[in-house]
């Protein structure tokens, strides 16, 4: 029997760029080659879909030099219909076939990638995928839609409120006094956007409207949140296996030290005042809590594929923070780092997806 071909799709036109193409290093690295035959496509910051080099190293996470799809000149030809499978590549030699792709594993983060929109691509090409479909996807990457839909499922999320940048414009005195009104400090973050890029913890009503216009840069839309004192955990959910119960892994927690939040640069680029600590400390009874909070939110939002679920912990109560159905997947990210510390491999993580993909089938 052939082996199964998985394309390997990342890179993308988000300010996430950068973080999704180290990701697909991390898999590169990982996949079993005796079991996948590997097909790389990246997609530029402007869009375009490239036949990727096979290598890891490429797209190492390098603080110095975060990894990037640059445009080779290659094009990936996708099927003309759903009766076919068979991807090619064009390049100045002519165009060539990479054979039929059994599933597509799509690492993108942020827009245009983790909000349904190549889902609906892949859906209409009768592809099956790994992850979320284009509902479960949109409305995860739309923080104000997940909140309200948690929300409406009984599951406990921070106070936030709403604002366009239109509204703002046009409403000013209005927005200042819901906001003035709020326990502060406050966040503010851009609607549909990652990896907290454009995010920005205002202490000061003096400092509001710089966070505005950095949320605003990202999206037309920001949050306004409460700050919650407490911990920082986060843990990862897999869909469940034949119509069983989502499954959660063990918690991860950010400690953070030195720093205002846990940010882009503490995330990826080795900034210092976090540290990560997985398995978190808990009682086996406050772990049991956080893990069914977890798979409501999974299902609430849709119940596919992946996510990870964050939290904040004040010591007694639990506040779902965000559901990303496409987490950071590097082998140091948490939601890896989760699993592994609930007795899973990253090869084995990576296996358990794709086959997840392929029993899913064409949606």
């Amino acid at each position: 029997m052939g082996r199964t071909a998985v394309a390997v799709l990342f890179g993308g036109r988000s300010s996430e760029h950068s973080i999704s193409s180290a990701t697909a290093g991390g898999v590169l690295r990982a996949i079993d080659r005796d079991r996948y035959r590997v097909i790389p496509i990246g997609v530029t910051r402007e869009g375009a879909f490239v036949l990727e080099d096979d290598d890891p190293d490429k797209f190492a996470l390098d603080p110095e030099r975060l990894p990037e799809v640059v445009d080779n000149g290659t094009r990936i030809v996708w099927p003309d219909s759903a009766a076919s499978r068979e991807l090619r590549v064009r390049t100045d030699a002519g165009e060539r076939s990479l054979g039929a792709i059994d599933v597509v594993f799509p690492i993108l983060h942020g827009r245009f990638g983790e909000d349904g929109t190549i889902q609906g691509l892949l859906e209409l090409l009768g592809i099956p995928y790994i992850g979320a479909g284009v509902l479960m996807s949109a409305m995860a990457m739309d923080k104000h839609t997940t909140k309200s839909v948690l929300r409406s499922a009984g599951v406990p999320v921070v106070p936030w409120l709403t604002l366009t940048q239109a509204g703002w414009a046009r409403s000013r005195r209005m927005w200042e006094q819901r906001i003035r009104a709020m326990e502060w400090p406050v966040f503010v973050k851009p609607a549909r956007a990652g990896s907290s890029v454009g995010v920005s913890k205002v202490e000061s009503w003096d400092d509001l409207e710089t966070a505005l216009q950095t949320g605003f840069a990202e999206d037309s839309t920001v949050l306004v949140e409460e700050s919650v004192a407490g911990r920082e955990l986060e843990c990862g959910v897999l869909e469940g296996r034949d119509g069983d119960a989502p499954r959660v892994s063990v918690a991860g927690e950010i400690v953070v030290s030195g720093r205002d939040f846990y940010d882009f640069e503490a995330k990826y680029l080795g900034a210092p005042g976090i540290d990560l600590v997985c398995p978190a400390q808990l009682h086996d009874g406050e772990l049991a809590e956080m893990q069914r909070i977890a798979a409501r939110a999974f299902e609430a939002v849709g119940g596919e594929g992946l996510a990870r679920v964050d939290f904040f912990y004040t010591g007694t109560e639990f506040f779902v923070n965000e559901v990303n159905t496409m987490p950071g997947f590097t082998p140091i990210s948490m939601f890896p780092r989760c699993w592994i510390a609930s007795g899973m491999t990253y090869p084995r993580l990576i296996e358990e997806l794709i086959e997840s993909g392929l029993a899913r089938g064409p949606r």
